[in-house]
């Protein structure tokens, strides 16, 4: 398979780096070229991060030398390249328009940004879940008025963990849903280092994320018709989320009640049984399983699961009756992994093995 050229636009953020760190030895993707603000743009790739690399292996040197490019450069940028990863940090408008602006130049984006989480025919996608919402591509094209461009999303880190247990009992007739998340530090784009506040702390409210972990899973629950994509209308979901003294890996404390009540081995056959076109299809970065199902009482944990499918895996336990709802369980994804640089690579892959990105 003739590898394709990505460009990374925020390349020198925290989510950029993690683009940079995934892809250094991806066999379908190259980086050709990488992106961010104009302070940075004339700086070699390494010269721009230098003091601020914070992944856990050195600085590829296929990426090092790159010049950075300044990513309102549209056209330069575009030039280099068969495709983007989107990780920058502007105001919604501005990403929005940035974004857009790459596919009108007929280069698709695969975006981690929130911007265009609620377009309505911008496929926001979790690829073992709903992968049939890319079908919405084609009427976005037309809107946009191009051949090969398009803007593809991925989900909120928040629901990553939660997500994979909704879809695997949507059949059931979800009613209610109570989800406590107890987030890490990297997903505010920040260490220990520069967040020292942060230890030995708790922040009991994370702004706008109550919101995201309430309405996104309903997106992806939900139907395309006409070009674009209407959400369920169940379950009902109340979400409380939580900042707590953790570099990586979002946790989540789930109760659901279904209008159909599944006994709890039938609950945890579903569950082991998850999974979707990424491991049928083999991409290189599903995991295999892509729910692990823990049965000791003190699993999932942050520091031991959080890499399980080397970040890409969803880590779920502590699955039992509850007395208000049906059943309550705990799971555990990589919020940069997962739930940011990791989740807009397989759905690149995915994108690319179905046609969408192509050199």
């Amino acid at each position: 398979m003739k590898q394709l050229r990505a460009g990374i636009i925020g390349a020198t953020g925290m989510v950029g780096q993690r683009f940079i760190h995934l892809l250094a030895d991806h066999p379908w993707f190259t980086v050709t070229a990488v992106a961010a603000s104009p302070r940075s743009a004339g700086k070699t790739y390494a010269e721009a991060v230098e003091g601020r690399w914070v992944m856990p292996t050195a600085l590829p040197s296929s990426v090092a030398s790159l010049t950075v490019l300044n990513a309102t450069d549209v056209d330069a940028v575009v030039a280099e390249v068969d495709f983007v990863f989107s990780a920058v940090d502007l105001d919604k408008a501005a990403i929005r328009e940035i974004e857009d602006a790459y596919a009108k130049a007929e280069c698709p984006v695969v975006s981690n940004n929130s911007a265009h989480r609620w377009t309505e025919d911008v496929p926001m996608v979790i690829p073992e879940l709903n992968p049939e919402h890319f079908e919405v591509i084609a009427a976005q094209r037309k809107r946009l008025g191009t051949t090969r461009g398009f803007v593809a999303v991925k989900p909120n880190c928040s629901i990553q963990p939660y997500m994979p247990v909704l879809h695997a009992l949507a059949d059931c007739g979800l009613e209610a849903v109570s989800v406590v998340t107890y987030q890490a530090i990297s997903g505010a784009g920040k260490t220990f280092d520069s967040w020292p506040e942060m230890v030995d702390n708790v922040i009991p409210y994370i702004g706008g994320e109550e919101d995201k972990s309430e309405r996104e899973p309903l997106r992806i629950l939900g139907a395309v018709v006409d070009g674009r994509v209407v959400c369920a209308k169940e379950p009902v979901i109340s979400a409380q989320c939580i900042r707590v003294p953790v570099s990586d890996g979002h946790m989540a404390a789930v109760s659901v009640r279904c209008h159909k009540k599944l006994p709890l081995d039938e609950i945890r056959e579903r569950l082991a049984n998850a999974g979707g076109l990424p491991q049928s299809l083999g991409l290189p970065s599903a995991p295999t399983p892509f729910v692990t199902l823990f049965d000791e009482n003190d699993r999932p944990q942050t520091k031991l699961d959080r890499d399980i499918g080397n970040g890409m895996g969803v880590a779920i336990g502590c699955l039992r009756t509850d007395a208000i709802f049906d059943f309550k369980l705990v799971a555990l994804s990589h919020n940069t992994v997962r739930g940011a640089a990791g989740g807009a690579v397989l759905i690149a892959e995915l994108l690319h093995a179905q046609g969408y990105l192509q050199a």
